[in-house]
């Protein structure tokens, strides 16, 4: 009985929530399906050329690379679909007077609205799931095949990463790419620069790879140049005295975009262990909760579609105005991304703020909407009895 009751405060048909949420979910899915279909056509027209222009290329290679990039494409804009269907959803209801009955009938603005935060709030889970169990691996096999320009029969991506750059005690070391091959860490292009007390470069060492294996590392193909004797030596291998383990190598090649949200959280952890900044890769990490949990916020910012009274071209632009809010936020959601990413804000704040900022806008349009504020005026039918008494 309680959680009936409770049911029912804030949802108090489960009819009406039904009826809302299919209609809701429907225009979401036309308007992602139309937009990622137009998008992509555009976006092939641009890299077709690339891509065929690989040695072997045929029409698969042009499906392998839909298939990939379809999925950045429904994550990118799968916010702006929310909004855009909320939007249409809302204008729909109002401009059929299906608002005015709900508010005759009682509802409040946030009891009207809250069928439709029900589905931005699956369409949140879906997201959040999509990117961590597709869009991720799409991204990394996508860059695997871009920086091997579209080839065609390539090996299996063994998740190469970028070039690296840390110290070790007085040395310089520069990888220019980690990969793993059979469970084991590989440099490959391993270049150490040995300095002296001062700061001054007293030798070059230059390896083609470094394997890790029993506990030490291992530098293959080894040129070493003294600068002081200008001396050049070559040996085929010898024993590089790190302290630094394959765990930290690993931790600073990862890209956010490419691992899940567990992985990404280890990666830091890592990090935090040998007392390096995390500033960047923690934003991005909450980058991952803020993303899904911004079509929370469609419904609020779109409300102006629904409350009004609906006058000729009044909805029109309401609905426009509510497009607008929803893309000034994420125009500032990217922007505050940006200055995460680059150190100038704190990660909860770049990652947070727009959301929060926007909350409390969304908000204060509802309040100051014609029908969301409170009727302070008194009741009409008492005006002719007090003026009748006055006449007496």
């Amino acid at each position: 009985m309680i959680m009936r009751a409770a049911r029912r405060l804030f949802v108090p048909s489960r009819t009406l929530a039904r009826y809302m949420v299919r209609m809701h979910l429907s225009r979401f899915f036309g308007i992602l399906l139309g937009l990622t279909v137009i998008l992509q056509m555009l976006d092939l027209l641009a890299a077709a050329d690339d891509v065929m222009a690989a040695d072997g290329a045929t029409w698969v290679s042009i499906l392998v690379y839909v298939s990939l990039r379809a999925p950045q494409l429904i994550t990118l804009f799968l916010p702006f679909a929310a909004l855009l269907a909320t939007i249409l959803t809302l204008a729909t209801l109002n401009q059929s007077s299906e608002v005015t009955v709900m508010k005759a009938s009682g509802l409040s603005s946030h009891r009207i609205l809250l069928p439709l935060g029900i589905a931005s709030f699956i369409i949140g889970i879906a997201h959040f799931t999509f990117n961590e169990t597709i869009v991720v691996d799409a991204n990394a096999e996508l860059k695997y095949w871009q920086d091997n320009d579209y080839a065609v029969n390539l090996p299996p991506n063994a998740k190469l990463t970028g070039r690296v750059w840390l110290t070790d005690d007085d040395s310089i070391v520069l990888v220019e790419a980690v990969s793993t091959v059979r469970n084991r860490v590989v440099l490959d292009r391993v270049s150490i620069f040995e300095r002296d007390d001062l700061g001054r470069t007293q030798a070059m060492i230059k390896a083609d790879f470094a394997w890790y294996q029993n506990g030490e590392w291992t530098l293959h193909e080894v040129r070493r140049f003294d600068a002081e004797t200008h001396l050049l030596s070559v040996t085929p291998t010898i024993r590089w005295n790190t302290p630094t383990r394959p765990e930290r190598f690993l931790a600073l090649t990862v890209n956010p975009d490419h691992v899940p949200f567990g992985e990404l959280w280890r990666s830091m952890k890592q990090l935090e262990q040998e007392g390096l900044p995390t500033d960047r890769m923690m934003t991005s990490f909450l980058q991952k909760i803020a993303a899904p949990a911004s079509t929370l916020l469609m419904p609020i910012l779109a409300a102006l579609a629904a409350f009004g009274v609906s006058r000729a071209g009044g909805i029109v632009l309401r609905s426009v105005f509510g497009v607008a809010l929803g893309f000034s936020f994420f125009v500032a959601d990217n922007f505050m991304l940006a200055m995460g990413e680059f150190g100038v804000a704190p990660p909860f704040l770049a990652a947070w703020a727009p959301f929060f900022l926007f909350l409390l806008v969304g908000y204060t349009v509802i309040f100051y909407t014609e029908e969301g504020r409170p009727n302070l005026k008194p009741a009409s039918s008492t005006a002719p009895a007090n003026k009748l008494e006055t006449t007496k």
